[in-house]
């Protein structure tokens, strides 16, 4: 019996100091699993020092007016020119606010100072994803910080704050292992790719402190989108990073890039199996701002003529395009809204959804929503799509081995034809008179085609080597483009353009550039001969393949017309 009690005395003693290694051992390497992970696999360690410069929100003294709430904070605050955004980090389960719930609330920036000074209600309020909602405010005045505040629970504490112009924003992980992140204010030159020696990728949980971070190679680097190698210690702990590890880009000589670009995975941690068929033959991805009017009409269309998935990146509308989208995806649409707050930064974006699209979709088309594909030929997208790719060049014999990787499809632009209201039946219906020649032309591509550093200027992509593109017969297929439209529609241009390396039309800067209206100036003043201009041609050519095959024999309406515009004349 002695000896029975001294062995288990022993036993005991073993498992104590065991159980106290692994306890010692995990908070160790949960405190330090960078830097151990680097040791491990010979990556370079490095402590990159962060700014030390707080912003006055993190300080700021909130308004007695409310208790705090202390469930809710705010993740991140970005200062854009005209409205400021807010990133919530709420609990998993908690019930989301409305917009009516919610104020902005506007405070002294003075630490000393604990004052309201106004108070307005958000513009807009929506969600991304579990855990999050993002609050659209308008602009902060000078002097003045802005936080949010439940009508009914109290002041949400103000968050870090970044100006946007200079920012890191999305950073997410690639099929390869290799980071994406994407980054404004380099300023870079369109189609070049700059030399990545110059850069190094930053990992880390917070940089507005002294953190220790992780130091990686760029692998490349062109206009606003940046490819890290990824250190190992954060692939092997994907499940727990997801989202919670920030990317940022510091130039070498200089200071870190402020980021609000959190990691997170292409499709989802782990290896993906490849499908051996992908679901969808022609996909779509757009940009859109304010054009829940125009949606259904130009999806409707498409997913008569082969379009089987969209992607619609929705940059900060504040019109019903949520609604939109989800009754048409309620009739079952296969059409999904990514939120992109991100201004002017369409060639990003693009880049993007090339990315998510590579895995579902044989070919996307990259087209705004007043951009419709038009064949002439009477043929469905998919056959236009078969017949082309396997074309072979009919002088060029070299080039008949090499895949054709992306389609290139000439644009004519149309004017507001003789219209001075929106036309009823949509704008394929409406507009009948364009300009003679064809304006630049829109792209269909192969998203594996894509060049790693996906470099694109919005109407065309560049491939990698081994893929060519193709000049797509005019008489096959040609992109309509409701361009100059009448002008209640067409002066919202004026209020801010998505692309990235084209001036916004009040800007006074490349006035006579085709991407400008001709003759218009800078200012949205509506000309006396607005509705007269931009008509060279007659095109009746896809009004009258609407009218033929897409109208209600009973209803004489078209699909995406509501039913209290009653009959009308189709003549």
């Amino acid at each position: 019996m002695r000896d029975r009690r001294k062995h288990d005395v022993v036993s005991w003693s073993r498992f104590f100091w065991f159980t106290a290694v692994v306890v010692v051992s995990c908070v160790v390497l949960t405190g330090f699993s960078f830097s151990t992970f680097r040791l491990f696999f010979g990556e370079t360690f490095h402590p990159v020092l962060g700014s030390t410069r707080q912003t006055s929100t993190m300080n700021a003294v909130v308004s007695n007016e409310f208790p705090v709430v202390p469930v809710l904070s705010i993740r991140e605050t970005i200062l854009f020119p005209d409205q400021v955004i807010l990133f919530l980090e709420c609990p998993p389960r908690a019930r989301l606010f409305t917009k009516e719930e919610l104020l902005c609330v506007y405070l002294s920036a003075d630490n000393n100072s604990s004052e309201t000074r106004l108070k307005k209600p958000p513009a807009r309020v929506d969600s991304r994803q579990v855990g999050e909602q993002i609050v659209w405010c308008p602009g902060c005045p000078r002097g003045l910080i802005v936080t949010v505040a439940s009508k009914s629970n109290g002041v949400i504490p103000a968050g870090p704050s970044h100006r946007w112009g200079t920012l890191a924003y999305e950073a997410l992980i690639d099929k390869d292992n290799t980071t994406l992140l994407f980054v404004k204010g380099l300023n870079l030159r369109p189609e070049r790719v700059s030399n990545a020696s110059r850069f190094e990728c930053v990992y880390g949980w917070d940089f507005s402190r002294l953190n220790l971070v992780l130091r990686s190679e760029v692998l490349s680097i062109a206009q606003e989108i940046v490819r890290c190698k990824t250190p190992l210690s954060v692939l092997n702990c994907q499940q727990k990073v997801n989202g919670s590890v920030k990317v940022s880009i510091r130039i070498k000589g200089n200071g870190l890039l402020p980021s609000v670009a959190r990691l997170r995975h292409l499709v989802g941690p782990g290896l993906q199996p490849v499908p051996t068929r992908k679901p969808h033959e022609m996909c779509i991805c757009t940009m859109a701002r304010n054009q829940a009017r125009f949606l259904k009409e130009w999806v409707m269309y498409h997913a008569q003529i082969g379009v089987q998935r969209w992607y619609i990146y929705d940059n900060n509308s504040d019109d019903d395009t949520d609604s939109v989208i989800e009754s048409l995806s309620d009739a079952n649409y296969n059409i999904s809204r990514h939120i992109w707050p991100w201004i002017k930064t369409q060639e990003a974006g693009f880049a993007h959804c090339a990315l998510r699209s590579r895995s579902s979709c044989d070919w996307v088309g990259f087209i705004d929503v007043d951009e419709f594909f038009h064949l002439p030929s009477g043929l469905t997208l998919q056959a236009v799509l078969r017949n082309l790719s396997s074309r072979a060049p009919s002088l060029d014999t070299e080039a008949a081995h090499i895949p054709i990787g992306e389609l290139r499809v000439s644009c004519y632009s149309f004017g507001p034809s003789g219209l001075r209201h929106v036309p009823r039946q949509g704008v394929m219906v409406g507009y009948t008179c364009r300009m003679t020649a064809p304006e630049r032309h829109k792209s269909i591509v192969r998203p594996e085609a894509l060049n790693s550093t996906l470099i694109n200027v919005v109407h065309h992509f560049h491939l990698m080597h081994g893929f060519r593109f193709l000049d797509v017969d005019k008489t096959m297929m040609v992109v309509n483009h409701y361009k100059y439209q009448v002008w209640e529609v067409f002066k919202e241009k004026f209020y801010r353009r998505v692309a990235t390396y084209v001036a916004d039309w009040k800007d006074e800067q490349n006035v006579g550039s085709k991407d400008r209206a001709p003759g218009l100036g800078t200012k949205a003043v509506e000309p006396v001969d607005w509705s007269s201009r931009f008509c060279e041609v007659l095109d009746t050519g896809l009004r009258d393949r609407v009218l033929q095959n897409f109208v209600n024999p009973k209803t004489y309406l078209l699909p995406w017309q509501d039913a209290n515009d009653g009959k009308q004349s189709l003549v």
